[in-house]
């Protein structure tokens, strides 16, 4: 009878093994959804991530762009889908923290429809010129603008991203009259800076530090409390004389709020994993992006920190998109 009920408990042992795995996250291809043009850093960190945690998880993960709407688009498509780990986005501070100020009509609320993950990197943002503007430094640059009320313009990846409005606060701080002319993405408003179609442009520095490199751009200052060791011949603002200019640039993991909190931890778990590979951090740092990976709580309180900081400088700057 005890050898009889033994192999009936290890048949369904056996048995059920199968199923278990069935139901194991991840068994299938994950969506990774990037709010943004290809070419932009948001897109690049994607790919960087999705390389990484296609080799961890055992499943691949398929970078999609879905642009739009200064990032709404992906956000929304993301907060909308299924809660089940398969349907990700990388979350970037316009969609996620300024956008709630900008758009009188969400639609989506990240803070309650998106759950925080981890946050991937924290980015300096860099100001570049195109190269056949006449100013080498960010006074020179100021004193050359003034000269040309309404002529110069700057781009940036779409209307109210924080490279719009840190054109806006660069035009408030130093006294500018400088059009913003939005593109969707960072990609698209390099091709037309380089073309000198625009004149300027503050963005993330992993999408525009390899033109800078190459002599495509020229880099006037970066936006941080120190100096990137990726450009360390660039200024930071408040050493080329805009002490008070503030500028924050990150890049994060999200998921459909409802996500069940085993697949959140597993995820955050294998990004803090892959993020400190030393090949993978010493690309991000190269790039201008340094590798964080905190815990979803710590990255919640973050956003909601900013989500008030930026709903201010929007404010102060009377931007507001419909």
């Amino acid at each position: 009878m005890f050898k009889t009920v033994s192999a009936l408990a290890l048949s369904l042992v056996a048995l059920s093994q199968p199923a278990l795995a069935d139901t194991a996250y991840p068994n299938k291809p994950i969506h990774l959804v990037v709010p943004f043009a290809p070419g932009g850093s948001t897109d690049i960190v994607a790919r960087l991530l999705g390389q990484q945690l296609t080799a961890e998880l055992g499943q691949t993960v398929i970078v999609e762009n879905r642009p739009g709407a200064g990032g709404n688009i992906g956000g929304d498509y993301v907060a909308k889908a299924a809660p089940d780990g398969y349907t990700l986005v990388i979350a970037a501070a316009g969609p996620t923290v300024i956008n709630p100020s900008l758009y009188t009509k969400m639609p989506y609320n990240p803070a309650k429809d998106l759950a925080p993950i981890t946050m991937i990197v924290s980015e300096y943002n860099l100001m570049v010129i195109n190269p056949k503007i006449p100013a080498k430094t960010l006074q020179e640059f100021i004193a050359y603008a003034k000269t040309q009320p309404g002529k110069i313009n700057f781009g940036s990846p779409g209307n109210g991203s924080p490279a719009h409005l840190g054109g806006e606060l660069l035009n408030q701080m130093a006294g500018l009259k400088m059009q913003h002319i939005p593109y969707k993405g960072t990609g698209p408003a390099a091709t037309d800076l380089i073309g000198g179609q625009i004149s300027m442009m503050i963005d993330n520095m992993p999408a525009l530090l390899p033109y800078v490199q190459s002599g495509s751009l020229r880099a006037l200052a970066v936006a941080g409390d120190k100096r990137a060791s990726a450009a360390p011949d660039v200024p930071t603002f408040a050493e080329a004389g805009l002490k008070d200019y503030k500028l924050t640039a990150w890049k994060g993991l999200m998921a459909p709020a409802g996500t069940p909190p085993e697949i959140i931890n597993k995820l955050q778990a294998t990004v803090v994993k892959v993020l400190a590979k030393p090949d993978l951090r010493k690309r991000l740092v190269d790039l201008g992006a340094d590798p964080v990976g905190n815990t979803p709580q710590e990255f919640a309180a973050q956003i909601k920190s900013e989500t008030a900081w930026w709903a201010n400088l929007v404010k102060s700057t009377g931007t507001k998109l419909d």
